[in-house]
């Protein structure tokens, strides 16, 4: 694992569409015409610092991931605890407990919940009595309307085709082409390039 971030990585982590942007075009601008460098430097430079904010996001999402695992086991393990201590009390003749630190410890009284499930044996039966439910199949609809410009025009009173447009910017894309092990060269080539 890198401990030290390159100097372009740590301006992409602070990028927001609310700051003004101009500065890291600027530092863009002056890594691709520093010609004291060689091309393949530059670029190594440029797309080792996406790839090590990309590998943060995947780190953090698998570690998101992982936290949300372990906290629902938590919470599970909590419950089960609250429950066998309750059980033990219970078996005990213990309805309080007193302490130092805390309060006490109490039990929650049981409760019981009634809860109704449907269990359907003949649904074609309950359909012909009338438990119906009628939406109108939007995908369906567009499909058929632009398939069909005579369609279009008899349902125009009805429904109406909008076209938009959606731009997505072009952006950056770091291909990688060369083994893991080269990676401590690169790594030194950019401490270089980040020290100059």
């Amino acid at each position: 694992m890198k401990l030290v971030n390159y100097q372009l990585q740590t301006q992409i982590e602070y990028l927001s569409n609310d700051k003004p942007q101009e500065f890291f075009k600027d530092y863009i601008r002056s890594i691709i015409e520093d010609t004291s460098k060689p091309y393949y430097q530059r670029a190594d430079y440029l797309g080792l610092s996406l790839k090590e904010l990309q590998s943060k996001i995947d780190i953090l999402s698998s570690d998101i991931k992982e936290l949300g695992q372990f906290k629902k086991r938590l919470d599970e393990s909590l419950e089960i605890a609250k429950e066998l201590t309750a059980e033990v009390f219970l078996n005990n003749g213990i309805e309080r407990i007193e302490g130092n630190i805390i309060s006490s410890i109490t039990l929650s009284k049981e409760t019981t919940k009634e809860k109704i499930s449907l269990e359907v044996k003949n649904s074609e039966e309950l359909l012909r009595r009338g438990f119906v439910k009628y939406e109108l199949d939007t995908q369906s609809l567009q499909a058929a309307l632009l398939q069909d410009t005579n369609l279009q025009k008899e349902l125009k009173p009805f429904v109406e085709l909008i076209k938009t447009k959606e731009t997505t910017p072009a952006k950056a894309k770091v291909n990688l082409k060369r083994s893991q092990s080269n990676n401590t060269q690169t790594d030194e080539l950019l401490h270089i390039a980040q020290a100059a």
